[in-house]
């Protein structure tokens, strides 16, 4: 976000007709208004606040097709040809990055490395020569080692050779740039409020402008509309970012990531002075849960235990969600869908996935699918119970959240014991209130009942921010919505 601001571009003020309305700028929406483009339709992007200035502005950037260990899980529940698809559409999408940013003459850093996925465990051996396994099966350069370049020993890993790593704005913001320049729309500051399903199809803004299109896209990484109840099939997840700069010998020349310790990711970044940029990504946890000082915390001491001598220098957070079969949902939007479109759950692996939705939905709607387009359907949990107990999980802890957290009556007895920087809960007139007092003294009040659904928001202290548990929307202190499904603030409260 530093380093490609990036130009403002002009909201939609107007009403338009194209062939494809893709809503939300990310490395989604771009990648596939790009590919539609480039088949010969017109679009339209339209994104609620800046272009890849959400969870793709904050991304670490991994371009992989090594996705920790899915490989192994999917020979097991989708079986060997299904695993063999998965991985040879995410390597597919690896090979179009690069081959974009060359034909677009792009400086976007990208860089060619193998991918590891790593134990320090010796008793996760088995787990990482099974995926070894599993993915040279499905057609990837996979093998497995003790060897890396990390500065700490491992009990085993997986290494994939030729994935990428790359700036994620500065390629986006040129796949932007040229699609306007090709006739294409984008538009900043455009929320979408509704979505008309037919032939054809409308979109209506928050300024009420419209675009009528003969199909449209919902690509905001949570869907803002839910015809099919998506969110059912989706856990929010946020992880933690710390980066610290380090001399260009201590590059371990490669991605890193462990399911451990709430997981580690390791890569670095070139910087203009030819030392690197250490990027460490961990702690996973639900939206509106814990102690994020705390984590952060935890964070920065691992990187300076497993890096000495390195000094923080920045630090920032990442919101993703797990589908609850492990496969993204891309395609249809819901079972009767004829002409709306969907790309969701990529689980953490956004790039490579956000590229794989882009070419996928182009082929649907021009009417020539892949022959991995069946394994994305989102339909697919009208003809499988594979999901059922990943399911029936996330479902259990949503209620927790909608009940449980209603037990607790307040955080904070009262509107008084709101220290300076923070928020609580707190009973206000017989109405529960999302109370923030800001550095100067000054308060700020909310409903504390999400938009979305109506769970009960709770406060991150590290990012001063309201976050629903339930299904990750999250609102600045004004209640402005900061992240989707929820496109409504939240209400105003007087205290």
């Amino acid at each position: 976000m530093a380093t490609a601001p990036g130009t403002p571009l002009p909201p939609l003020t107007r009403d338009i007709e194209v062939d494809v309305a893709v809503v939300g700028g990310g490395v989604a929406g771009l990648s596939t208004a790009w590919e539609l483009l480039d088949a010969g339709r017109s679009v339209a992007v339209l994104e609620a606040d800046r272009l890849c200035a959400g969870v793709t502005g904050h991304t670490t950037a991994k371009v992989s097709a090594l996705h920790t260990l899915v490989y192994d899980r999917l020979r097991r529940t989708r079986g060997a040809e299904g695993a063999r698809l998965y991985a040879r559409s995410q390597q597919e999408a690896v090979e179009r990055i690069a081959a974009i940013a060359a034909a677009l003459g792009a400086d976007c850093e990208l860089e060619r490395l193998p991918a590891f996925t790593y134990v320090t465990d010796p008793e996760g051996r088995d787990a990482v020569r099974a995926e070894a396994e599993a993915a040279r099966e499905a057609g990837l350069a996979a093998s497995y080692t003790q060897t890396t370049g990390l500065p700490f020993e491992v009990a085993g890993a997986v290494r994939v050779e030729d994935q990428a790593q790359f700036h994620p704005r500065k390629y986006l913001l040129a796949l932007a740039e040229d699609l306007r320049l090709r006739g294409g729309q984008v538009h900043e500051r455009t929320r979408v409020t509704g979505l008309s399903e037919g032939t054809p199809c409308r979109v209506t803004t928050e300024n009420g402008a419209v675009v009528t299109a003969e199909d449209v896209v919902v690509a905001t990484h949570y869907p803002v509309f839910d015809r099919a109840l998506l969110f059912t099939r989706l856990s929010p997840r946020r992880e933690l970012v710390v980066a610290a700069e380090i001399p260009a010998g201590d590059d371990p020349g490669g991605m890193y990531i462990t399911e451990e310790e709430g997981t580690r990711s390791v890569r670095t970044a070139p910087l203009d002075d030819g030392r690197r940029l250490l990027i460490v990504t961990g702690e996973s946890f639900t939206p509106g849960t814990g102690d994020t000082e705390e984590r952060f915390a935890r964070l920065a001491a691992w990187t300076r235990e497993h890096f000495p001598g390195t000094e923080i220098t920045h630090r920032w957070a990442a919101q993703d969600n797990d589908p609850t079969d492990t496969v993204p949902l891309v395609g249809p939007f819901h079972p009767g869908a004829r002409h709306t479109y969907v790309a969701t759950g990529f689980g953490g692996w956004g790039m490579s996935g956000g590229a794989m939705a882009g070419r996928l939905l182009t082929d649907l709607i021009t009417g020539y699918p892949p022959p991995w387009a069946h394994l994305y359907d989102p339909r697919r949990l009208w003809s499988t119970l594979r999901e059922a107990p990943a399911f029936l999980k996330h479902q259990a802890t949503v209620g927790r959240h909608f009940v449980g957290d209603r037990m607790r009556t307040t955080h904070a007895d009262s509107v008084a014991d709101v220290p300076p920087g923070t928020g609580a809960i707190v009973l206000v007139h017989g109405r529960r209130c999302a109370v923030f007092r800001q550095d100067d003294g000054t308060l700020r009040a909310v409903s504390a009942r999400c938009s979305h659904l109506g769970c009960l928001v709770a406060f991150n202290n590290a990012e001063r921010a309201w976050e629903c548990p339930c299904h990750g929307s999250r609102f600045a202190t004004d209640g402005s919505v900061l992240q989707g499904p929820a496109t409504r603030p939240l209400e105003p409260r007087e205290l």
